[in-house]
């Protein structure tokens, strides 16, 4: 059976067991009831209580987790009384829930802030269900999601959207109603689901709130108003998602346990903060309950395979990384890490035994080399992996000996499509890999393209190794099959209407056992 893996200590199994009983996260051996509709009437709700939508994650040819929040008032913290409630959940392989397959109860408690998180086993591999919640004789939309092949099925095709970096106040998410047109079977979410910015009395959309979130109820409410975008509900309630997140679902350019600006955020202040970023987060996103948080910390690194076709291994570099580097020897300093020794040795792993075609890294930042002095010498971003030389030029190296490394990232706000070489140093080096950094959804909002590329342009003979970089919004597709990966950089005119239209800007291929990307 396919496996959702990390490493996880004994006091962490025994938090997250406690977890597990607490959410029902083993709710598919639990039947349907003739008194469960009866007892979940029992407690009135207000009206409204699915307003947040539902949505589905990281699947497994067996399973799915399905995921919604009773949140009737909820940019106020969610309106809900403090008390458990009970949510009945159905999945069934019609839309209309005629012809059941598992049924349950789940209970919405209020420390988790009434989410409910079912991890439904016993289903078939690479089969479409739907599901819908009903809480207080309230019915939820209905969802649809899709379990992964067969561990050993070999053939098929797999298409995957590749999102990162949607920001409220810049614009509408408009590129998920395109991706919505182009019916992937997984949403991959790379970061930066919500940004922590305070309101700007000029922004295309208002942040709730009065200032940047700290408290848990305040990352509640800017995780729910993010979630109330027609266009996102919409997304996460057709296809299942595999998410992670980046800097802004806390603090920007954060490392570990040090915040941006550690001169106005005390160590003890910053500890909390990530405490509540990380509730809210686990509140919002459809995953396991392996990603309960402890505090200050949370399991997000794990391993999804989709049969022998792809292997997603999905990182985390925020919590276990070094502090930025300032300056270029900082850089190359070989004790700085991204992922921290732990991670390090279960990605290698990972990688080397696999028995996937093609081995897909979720890196939520930028892997290949972007040099901003033009001419001689280098000029990094060091929050990138630029900032970590030692440790990314070893991990290329790795590529060596894996099997179609395909590295898919975000941050960056802008398309950036590259080979990886083996050294960065040396325009002639091989290839090892390719790496797609996808746009963002509505972060930086309709870029001045002309500026754009009177900036980026000159930078490319510095970067051979760059193959497409543009500035719309927008989000990557790709179709994956044993032969290849076609890709498409999908973008939409505008994100200052609610409405937009959408093209295809570039379209790439990745050949099987041929490390690199080419145009189309």
């Amino acid at each position: 059976m396919t496996r959702v893996t990390g490493p996880v200590s004994p006091d962490r199994r025994r938090f997250l067991t406690a977890g597990a009983a607490v959410l029902g996260a083993a709710a598919s051996a639990q039947l349907w009831l003739p008194s469960t509709a009866a007892h979940a009437a029992e407690t009135p709700l207000p009206d409204g209580v699915f307003s947040l939508g539902v949505a589905s994650g990281d699947p497994l040819p067996d399973g799915i987790v399905l995921w919604t929040r009773l949140a009737p008032d909820p940019l106020n913290g969610g309106g809900m009384p403090d008390a458990v409630v009970p949510v009945e959940w159905e999945l069934a392989e019609d839309e209309r829930c005629h012809k059941p397959v598992r049924r349950g109860v789940a209970e919405a408690r209020p420390e988790y802030g009434h989410s409910v998180h079912v991890d439904v086993r016993g289903l078939r591999p690479g089969r479409t269900y739907w599901y819908r919640f009903r809480a207080a004789g309230q019915l939820s939309p209905t969802g649809r999601t899709r379990t992964a092949p067969h561990p050993h099925s070999r053939g098929g095709s797999l298409r995957v959207a590749l999102a990162s970096c949607q920001n409220w106040q810049h614009g509408y998410f408009t590129p998920y109603a395109d991706m919505l047109a182009q019916d992937p079977d997984v949403v991959l979410f790379v970061g930066d689901y919500i940004y922590e910015s305070s309101p700007s009395a000029t922004a295309v959309r208002r942040h709730e709130g009065k200032g940047e979130p700290y408290t848990l109820v305040q990352y509640r409410n800017r995780y729910a108003q993010y979630r109330t975008d027609p266009d996102l509900a919409a997304m996460h309630a057709n296809a299942p998602w595999v998410v992670t997140f980046d800097d802004h679902e806390v603090d920007n350019d954060w490392a570990g346990e040090i915040p941006q600006d550690p001169d106005k955020q005390s160590h003890d202040a910053f500890v909390a903060r990530l405490t509540a970023a990380f509730q809210a987060y686990y509140e919002h996103m459809p995953v396991r309950a392996t990603a309960v948080p402890n505090g200050p910390h949370i399991q997000m690194y794990r391993r999804l395979d989709f049969g022998r076709l792809a292997r997603f291994n999905v990182l985390d570099t925020r919590q276990f990384r070094s502090d930025q580097a300032t300056t270029q020897a900082g850089a190359q300093d070989p004790s700085m890490t991204m992922l921290g020794a732990g991670q390090k040795e279960w990605l290698l792993d990972g990688l080397h035994d696999s028995p996937a075609r093609w081995n897909l890294i979720a890196s939520q930042i930028m892997m290949a080399e972007t040099d901003l002095l033009l001419g001689e010498g280098k000029l990094w971003f060091y929050d990138a992996w630029d900032g970590y030389q030692t440790e990314r030029n070893a991990l290329l190296e790795s590529f060596q000996d894996v099997r179609n490394p395909v590295v898919l990232s975000g941050d960056r706000h802008l398309t950036m499509i590259s080979d990886l070489k083996l050294d960065f140093a040396d325009p002639d080096s091989d290839v090892v890999g390719a790496e797609f950094v996808g746009t963002s959804i509505s972060s930086n909002g309709d870029q001045d393209q002309a500026a754009f590329h009177a900036q980026w342009d000159p930078l490319m003979a510095d970067n051979p190794h760059w193959k497409v970089i543009d500035a719309h919004r927008g989000y990557h597709l790709f179709d994956i099959r044993r032969d290849g990966i076609d890709a498409q950089v999908r973008a939409v005119d505008t994100v200052l209407k609610p409405q937009a239209t959408a093209s295809t800007l570039a379209t790439l291929r990745v050949e099987s056992d041929e490390p690199g990307v080419n145009l189309a």
